[in-house]
């Protein structure tokens, strides 16, 4: 269970099941999802929620640095999905875990001297009006985190964002503790709930409503890590909320390749801070990937981290066209690209061993974690 082959065997555990037919459409493939269950929980002194808080994440290791990595083992793969558990308490635990295979049948600058706009040619960002928008889906499954960043709703009380929002990779930062989720709601005019603003030629204006957060998952490779290296790859958090939101949310899916993306696109909104109290909605080629890894210059500014990446593809068991969070925007990257400096933009993929431990976080089991 231990050998480089079994993990070799977890890592490309999918089976890519395309439609052969000559009215293709793209279709979400069918993935063998390895199992992730807890072995051991211990309890963590408290954390001292000193690190400030980051918008973005910036690392000078581009697609070729990630792709020349050597493989994790069996036993670092195991140690970098373990994860730390922080309660609105303030208590902290650390948490080890398994990872089995079940058989089909059982079911050139780092940016000091240039400014990282994270903006390429033509701004083709939108900002989104109106409670029309912004209080329908997909639109409405985005949310904004108290500590500046954006997350996206993936279950009833589960919100999915990115690690650097709480965590700077060595502590928490400040405000973790008392994290807090917003969502967008309309902010009622003078006349009170009668008013209609329907025929106003002013977008209507929209305020947040909070709800504290009861409890955060964050990986160990991302605590254990640092953006340049192996840490930029589990840039990613879960958040449990005290209460049920009430609003649709988008499921989790494992990341299909790049080439099989419709049109190669990907989609997601935020909340960019150059924009305040919009929420910003963009879409783009991915230009390069990796494993664990996608390289898009979908333009972007700090704020909009932590943003559900989706797409939209054909569900054949369910015979319906169905949108899924397949990764979630890390930040910016300035790459040496053969000696010139190049900038993408990050989003860490959802692979079926990051699918089955969130799909854990958010269930509770694992048999409903079977299919990404």
């Amino acid at each position: 269970m231990a050998g480089l082959s079994t993990l070799i065997l977890l890592l490309w555990a999918a089976e890519d099941v395309m439609p052969s037919s000559s009215h293709w459409k793209p279709t979400w493939p069918s993935y063998r999802v390895p199992v992730i269950l807890p072995q051991s929980t211990l309890n963590l002194d408290k954390p001292q929620f000193d690190a400030e808080a980051r918008l973005e994440v910036v690392s000078p290791c581009g697609p070729a640095c990630h792709k020349s990595s050597p493989l994790p083992t069996y036993e670092e793969v195991k140690n970098y999905l373990s994860y730390e558990t922080l309660y609105a308490n303030g208590s902290l635990t650390e948490t080890e875990v398994g990872i089995y295979i079940l058989s089909s049948s059982g079911d050139g600058s780092h940016g000091k001297s240039r400014t990282k706009r994270q903006i390429y040619g033509y701004d083709s960002r939108f900002s989104i009006f109106g409670k029309d928008f912004l209080l329908n889906y997909p639109f409405s499954t985005s949310v904004k985190l108290s500590t500046g960043c954006t997350g996206t709703l993936v279950a009833e009380k589960h919100v999915l964002t990115a690690a650097h929002c709480i965590h700077d990779g060595k502590s928490y930062v400040k405000g973790a503790q008392k994290l807090r989720v917003g969502f967008l709601k309309p902010k009622l005019k003078d006349g009170g709930k009668g008013a209609n603003i329907t025929n106003s030629a002013m977008p209507e204006k929209m305020k947040f409503q909070w709800i504290r957060v009861k409890r955060t998952h964050v990986p160990k490779g991302w605590i254990k890590g640092n953006a340049n290296d192996i840490g930029m790859d589990y840039d990613y958090a879960l958040l449990e909320l005290k209460k049920p939101h009430k609003r649709k949310f988008m499921k989790i899916g494992v990341s299909p390749p790049a080439r099989h993306l419709p049109g190669g696109r990907i989609h997601f909104s935020g909340y960019d801070n150059d924009r305040p109290g919009n929420l910003v909605y963009r879409f783009c080629d991915v230009k390069d990937e990796t494993y664990d890894l996608l390289y898009q210059q979908c333009d972007a500014q700090p704020g909009a981290s932590g943003s559900g990446v989706y797409v939209r593809m054909w569900k054949r068991q369910n015979h319906k066209w169905e949108r899924k969070i397949i990764g979630i925007f890390s930040g910016h990257q300035w790459v040496d690209m053969n000696g010139t400096p190049q900038d993408f933009n990050v989003a860490v993929r959802i692979t079926p061993l990051k699918y089955a431990q969130i799909c854990y976080w958010i269930k509770g089991n694992y048999l409903d974690c079977r299919e990404g």
